[in-house]
């Protein structure tokens, strides 16, 4: 049988690595990026390049979004030039970015308008992980939605998991990214009290390396400290803006998140210091002695 036309909307990180990908796997790909540059190196793999969100998804049968955050993806979808006004009836319309709650149904309803099936299908994993086909995506929306999507997700995924309906998918991208942050600040603390106190660096990491705390995060960020290489997979401003998504979520059921309230501060305090646009692990790098 041959393989369905899937666009990719957004070739950032992670938007790049998942285009490229299916190319790899022999799948008819248009892209579309804001920057048409940085799609040049898609079509030299052979790739359609889009002009636009809606001729992107006018040319196939599922189209994936990637972007930043729920702004970006208000763009990307709507208007006259967005992908909804060029989405074909019967169309699998997913969802990867990692959005608030609220957003996402909102879209899925505009999907429904338009005789389309949506899912919400946000990953866990960066860079090497979206190129190798190793993400893990959770997918929220219908069981038929589900069962169309898989062929396709299962080659850019390692495992894929349907958790409900549309918004499922979302907010628990959400709960994973924010304790992800809490980690990521009390560990950035860390450091900052082993550098102050006088304490040999070398031998504390080696002990807090091989302790219970050392979880894969963990140690991705004593790499990045060791070799002193920031360069994003994941961005420091892309974690601030999911911490405060997560917030804002619970706040909606009543739930205050009292560990994720001073972790945004920290990464706050990062993205103040100019830090944004490198890799989240360069939080440790904000965080000094008075």
């Amino acid at each position: 049988m041959s393989k369905p036309r899937v666009a990719i909307l957004g070739l950032g990180i992670m938007g790049g690595g998942m285009a490229t990908r299916l190319l790899s796997a022999g799948f008819p790909l248009s892209v579309y990026n804001r920057s048409r540059e940085r799609a040049a190196k898609f079509a030299d793999a052979g790739a359609f390049v889009a002009a636009s969100p809606r001729e992107a998804a006018a040319r196939s049968e599922i189209v994936i979004g990637m972007v930043a955050d729920d702004n970006a993806s208000r763009s990307m979808w709507q208007g006259v030039e967005g992908a909804l006004a060029g989405a074909q009836p019967g169309s699998l319309l997913l969802e990867s970015s990692t959005l608030s709650v609220g957003w996402v149904r909102e879209l899925a309803a505009a999907a429904g308008q338009k005789q389309c099936e949506f899912l919400d299908a946000p990953v866990t994993g960066t860079k090497p992980h979206a190129a190798a086909g190793e993400l893990f995506f959770m997918v929220g929306g219908s069981a038929a939605g589900f069962a169309r999507a898989r062929d396709v997700l299962s080659v850019l995924g390692r495992e894929v998991l349907h958790l409900g309906p549309n918004g499922s998918g979302a907010l628990i991208k959400l709960i994973n990214n924010f304790v992800c942050g809490v980690q990521a600040a009390s560990f950035a603390e860390a450091i900052a009290l082993v550098n102050g106190s006088g304490l040999d660096r070398e031998k504390c990491v080696a002990v807090l390396a091989s302790s219970a705390l050392a979880s894969p995060l963990i140690k991705r960020m004593l790499a990045s400290l060791a070799s002193d290489d920031f360069t994003p997979n994941f961005p420091l401003k892309l974690m601030t803006k999911d911490i405060g998504y997560a917030i804002n979520e619970a706040a909606k059921c009543g739930l205050p998140l009292q560990t994720a309230a001073p972790a945004l501060e920290v990464f706050k305090h990062a993205v103040e210091q100019g830090l944004g646009d490198q890799d989240f692990s360069a939080v440790v790098k904000s965080v000094r002695k008075n």
